[in-house]
Order: structure tokens, then sequence, then C-alpha cells
């Protein structure tokens, strides 16, 4: 009898799984309903999926929002737009977004607020693979904290480090803002900034959605760019560069990030 070979069978390394997490809501207090603004017949919301279902390293976006009967228009547009949703506490956002990565199985996040409706896809590409590159080296990661203008910035790390961070959080702000509690413990979490090029630094620019006003701004930007809706950050800022009168449109507005005590 012929033996017949036996097949060798190789353990299949798994692969690691990283998705997207926009936060949003509808009743925020400065300006309510600001996700479903509209320019060129598109809500911010929109705007925001439309760019980040561009970014080529991670499939998957999820809409963490919350229970509230006001955002069942959120979960409705999510389901139009093919993107998935997850519903959770208003207040407790920390543990919204943890729930949202069990959920869908992430082991790495890229967490984007919905305040970020023309983010450059490129930039959050960027730092994806920075991350990853480096993950087993650090536990988190941004690309906003050193120099790109106020909403074209995202952070990551590991649905670990959120749970490991979320079981021992202590202050009340640190639900509010998923990272801060992690932020605030360098030597626990392996912490690393990307800095950006000269080219792409002005961190004087807000191009987040706050206020009406920067609806305002946005809706140029975004009217400006109609021909070309995959504008990237260095296009913006070249724009702004020729159009300096606009950038007097939300100068006024206050940030509340800038009252973070990390």
């Amino acid at each position: 009898k012929i033996k017949k070979k036996k097949k060798k069978t190789f353990l299949k390394k798994k692969k690691k799984k990283i998705g997207i997490i926009i936060e949003a809501r509808s009743n925020s207090s400065r300006l309510s309903n600001k996700h479903f603004l509209k320019v060129l017949n598109k809500t911010m919301l929109e705007h925001l999926i439309f760019r980040l279902k561009n970014v080529s390293n991670a499939k998957t976006i999820i809409i963490a929002t919350t229970t509230n009967k006001v955002d069942d228009k959120i979960y409705t547009l999510a389901k139009k737009e093919k993107v998935k949703v997850f519903r959770g506490s208003e207040d407790n956002v920390t543990g919204r977004v943890l729930k949202a990565a069990q959920k869908f199985k992430l082991n790495f996040i890229c967490e984007i607020t919905g305040d970020c409706p023309i983010i450059d896809p490129f930039l959050v590409e960027q730092l994806i693979d920075t991350y990853l590159i480096n993950s087993d080296k650090i536990d988190y990661i941004s690309n906003s904290q050193l120099g790109l203008p106020n909403g074209m910035g995202c952070q990551i790390f590991s649905t670990k480090v959120l749970s490991d961070s979320y079981k021992n959080i202590k202050n009340k702000d640190e639900y509010e803002h998923v990272t801060l509690n992690i932020k605030r413990n360098p030597i626990k979490y392996k912490q690393a900034y990307l800095l950006p090029p000269k080219r792409l630094s002005w961190t004087e620019l807000a191009v987040t959605l706050d206020e009406k006003n920067d609806f305002l701004l946005l809706k140029k930007i975004i009217t400006n760019f109609k021909k070309k809706p995959l504008f990237t950050c260095e296009d913006v800022i070249k724009l702004l560069k020729k159009k300096k009168l606009w950038l007097k449109i939300n100068s006024q507005v206050k940030r509340k990030q800038n009252f973070i005590n990390i």
C-alpha cells in the first residue's frame, strides 16, 4: 500500500483587528444636532464617515452613541451608511467606547470624535501604521498633541489597555474623556506622540465642530473643495493661508480641551 502523505497543518496566526470608533451624540450643550448640519446635501457626520471609509488599514467603523431617544437618528444614519453602531451611556463615554470595542471584538481602537468632520484620512492611516509597527513597545499613540490643527487628530490604543485603565478610574472627568486616565499615567502606560512635519503644523487653527461659527468655517472649506472631496490637511492649511479673513469666523470660540488638566 502506498501511504498517502499527510498534509501538514499550520496554526494560523490570528490577525489582530483594528477599528475606528466615532463618538457622537445629538444633544451637545453648545451646538445641538451639530452632526446633522448639512453642507453640499450631506450631514457633517456623513462627511466624516465618507472620509473614514477611505482609511485603507481599518475597515471596521463603529459609531458609539447614546441610548437617548434623540440619538435614534444617529442609529438610523449609521445603518444607512452601512457602518456599525453601539449605544451606551451618555455621561460615561469611556465605558461606551470600551463596550463598543468589546462588542465588535476589536483588539485595537482608533478613536475619533464626531466633531472632526474633515479629518484627513491619510493622517489616520499613517498613525495606524505607526502604532501597529510599534504596538509591542507602546500602549498609546496620538498625533493631536504636537502641532496638527484641532480637528485633524486621533488616538490609538488597545482594548486591553483601555479596559485596564477603566478599572482604575478615580476622577469623574476620566469617564467623560476616554483616554484621560491613560494619559495621566505615563509610567504605567507607554505613550508616543507624533510630531507633524512643519507644513502641517498649525496649533492655533481649529477645524473642529464645537459651535455655530465652527460650522460656518467648515461650510466654506467643504464647499471650496466640492470637486475634491478627499482634500487633505495640507490642502486646508494652504487654503486658509490664502483666505486669512476666514480665520476670523471661529477665532473667538473657546475650546473645552484647553481647560482639561492632564
